[in-house]
């Protein structure tokens, strides 16, 4: 049986997942950062960051980018850490930091989304086919990455992150039906991509 998106997705979400530490030791770490210790600083670092990159490459594209955003955004995890309430897991908290660092960058490339409801008259967003003719989860990550910007970033905050559609639209400042038609697009063009492949590989 071929995997369909839905199950490769969640293998490449599980590949990606590091234990997290408790509420306990979130808040306990949260303190020491809070009171300028050093180690604290770094355990953070090195209990979130490899997830933290993982998003950062789907994102950004390139190792380059990724590490050069990363850095950048637990620059402002430490700058900002008194502002963690609590309300979301620290992991949570900051993945959105994150997140917003790597959109900060890549609003310099002006990505292109669908902005009008018009436009979405002709998409399907449950009824398109999500089976693929995958040899490798590898080759699904690989077809991301080339995906147009616009629709790797939906596709990234939707089914890999987590984020629903009304999230991704408040993040993203667009609305909840673009980001519905970023993402049935994205699927489309992933299978195109795959197709491809699969006709020339």
């Amino acid at each position: 049986m071929q995997p369909s998106l839905v199950s490769v997705v969640l293998i490449i979400k599980s590949t990606s997942k590091k234990h997290l530490t408790t509420v306990t030791q979130q808040d306990e770490l949260v303190a020491k950062c809070l009171q300028g210790d050093r180690r604290a600083h770094f355990e953070v670092y090195q209990t979130y960051s490899k997830a933290m990159f993982n998003i950062c490459q789907r994102m950004m594209g390139s190792r380059e980018a990724a590490e050069d955003v990363l850095q950048n955004a637990f620059i402002d995890v430490f700058t900002k850490i008194q502002s963690y309430r609590g309300d979301a897991t620290l992991g949570a908290w900051i993945k959105r930091i994150v997140i917003n660092s790597c959109l900060n960058e890549l609003k310099k490339k002006r990505i292109q989304f669908v902005s009008t409801e018009n436009e979405l008259a002709d998409i399907e967003y449950d009824d398109y086919a999500e089976d693929f003719d995958l040899e490798d989860i590898a080759r699904i990550k690989n077809a991301i990455q080339v995906l147009p910007e616009g629709y790797k970033i939906v596709f990234t905050l939707y089914p890999l992150e987590g984020y629903d559609h009304g999230e991704i639209a408040e993040i993203l400042n667009i609305s909840e039906g673009a980001s519905k038609s970023q993402y049935s697009r994205a699927k489309q063009k992933l299978h195109q991509i795959l197709t491809q492949k699969s006709k020339t590989g």
